[in-house]
C-alpha cells in the first residue's frame, strides 16, 4: 500500500483507529451470530434452557441416545453410497476378530 507511506503519522493513527473498530464491530456481529445458532441448534434438539445450567442425568441419556441413532444411520446411509468400501471394512473386521480371540 504506496498511500500509506504520504499520509501523515495523525492520519496514520486516526486510520489504525478506524481500521480496530472496523474488528471489533465484525468480531461483535460474529459472536451475536454464534450466539443465534447456538440458540437454534439448543431449540432444534428440544433443550431452550441456558447453557450455563448444569443438564440432568435423563437428558444427557436422552441426548446421547439419539446423537448414537443419528451416528448409526449415518454409517447405514455410508455403506450404502460406498458398497465397495463397506465390503472392505467388513472383511478387515472380520479378520481382527479372527485374529484377538479371547
Amino acid at each position: 500500500m504506496p498511500d500509506r507511506e504520504k499520509e501523515s503519522p495523525e492520519q496514520l493513527e486516526r486510520l489504525g483507529r478506524a481500521e480496530g473498530a472496523e474488528r471489533v464491530e465484525r468480531t461483535e456481529r460474529l459472536h451475536r451470530v454464534e450466539q443465534a445458532q447456538q440458540a437454534q441448534w439448543a431449540e432444534r434438539i428440544g433443550r431452550a434452557e441456558p447453557v450455563g445450567q448444569p443438564e440432568t442425568d435423563t437428558e444427557r441419556r436422552r441426548r446421547r441416545a439419539q446423537f448414537l441413532r443419528d451416528l448409526t444411520e449415518a454409517r447405514e446411509l455410508r455403506d450404502r453410497v460406498q458398497p465397495r468400501r463397506a465390503k472392505a471394512a467388513r472383511l478387515r473386521h472380520a479378520m481382527r476378530m479372527r485374529t484377538f480371540r479371547w
